[in-house]
């Protein structure tokens, strides 16, 4: 019986360890709607979300859109956790803190830097730190002749304790002004995107990254070296985004040819995460406002979740 119990004990260790070794890393890319603090941030035009603003912000609102946030990162990770979360339009670092806080059991630290956008809704990206090691990271800017807009977070990490990840967590200029008059802005952004891309490659063909974010356009392949993940999805009506009962994928994920064959990306659209379109029909994102309504939801976007097959020897 002794020699029975070891072989059983072994058998579920090797067990284990070869599901572990074919766990999935999974990245998410989420655009939240507007998570600003309560307090007025010097220099930025945040006077909307304050208590005395026109959306009447208040404490209790933003610890329910922290909460809310959690929940969908959370809920994405399942039984483990999401190893990156590149999030779009935070305020600062004040909300990352409290964030993270709520996830603290998950590990999470972040990267995050102040951008020129006006309304001073930046960029960032969590990492479970027990996955993932950050090694450098910086904020490459998109210069638009004088337009105030959001920089480009580029990190460099490793994971696992052995492989490099390059991620850069992007969100684009809007079509604000006319998609027309403003592609010249989002098409300036990507040509940052892809000189970062390029200075990468040059050195190791093999290299992995990863581009993800809000585009503010339709899905398409335009960065050499890299694959769109979310090509095909509005053709079967499906997207991220919804805009006058038309939806539309703008928040994507690129990856490099080293992963392409073991990636997948998918729309993450749990039935709580919706609501009634009442106007169009069908369903939409369920957000934190329509207009200056508060409606308590999560946000007028949908996440995209990245999952990269491991590797196994």
């Amino acid at each position: 019986m002794k020699y029975l119990r070891l072989i059983l004990i072994s058998l579920f260790s090797i067990g284990c360890g070869f599901l572990f070794a074919q766990d999935p890393l999974t990245i998410i890319s989420y655009n939240v709607e507007n998570l600003f603090d309560c307090q007025h941030d010097t220099l930025k035009d945040d006077y909307s979300f304050l208590p005395d603003g026109m959306h009447h912000w208040s404490y209790y609102r933003y610890y329910t859109k922290l909460d809310r946030i959690a929940q969908v990162i959370v809920n994405i990770g399942g039984w483990g956790t999401a190893a990156l979360v590149g999030l779009c339009e935070v305020e600062n670092e004040r909300c990352l803190k409290d964030l993270c806080y709520r996830l603290k059991r998950l590990h999470y630290k972040y990267v995050h830097y102040e951008s020129g956008d006006e309304r001073g809704i930046d960029v960032a990206l969590l990492y479970d730190s027990t996955k993932v090691k950050v090694l450098n990271s910086k904020p490459l800017h998109v210069s638009l002749d004088g337009d105030a807009t959001r920089d480009i977070l580029f990190v460099e990490t490793l994971v696992g304790g052995q492989d490099t990840l390059y991620a850069m967590m992007c969100h684009l200029p809007s079509k604000l002004g006319g998609a027309a008059a403003t592609e010249w802005k989002r098409e300036a952004a990507k040509q940052v995107i892809q000189q970062q891309v390029d200075s990468i490659l040059e050195v190791d063909l093999n290299a992995s990254i990863v581009v993800m974010g809000d585009m503010n356009t339709e899905p398409k392949d335009d960065l050499q070296g890299m694959n769109n993940m979310m090509i095909g999805w509005e053709r079967v009506g499906k997207g991220t985004h919804k805009y006058q009962g038309m939806w539309s994928c703008l928040d994507q994920i690129y990856v490099s040819d080293a992963l392409k064959s073991r990636a997948r990306a998918t729309i993450f659209s749990p039935n709580w995460l919706l609501e009634e379109d009442i106007k169009y029909l069908d369903y939409q994102p369920k957000r934190t406002y329509l207009g200056y309504r508060y409606k308590g939801g999560y946000s007028d976007h949908l996440p995209v979740v990245l999952k990269i097959a491991e590797v196994v020897d």
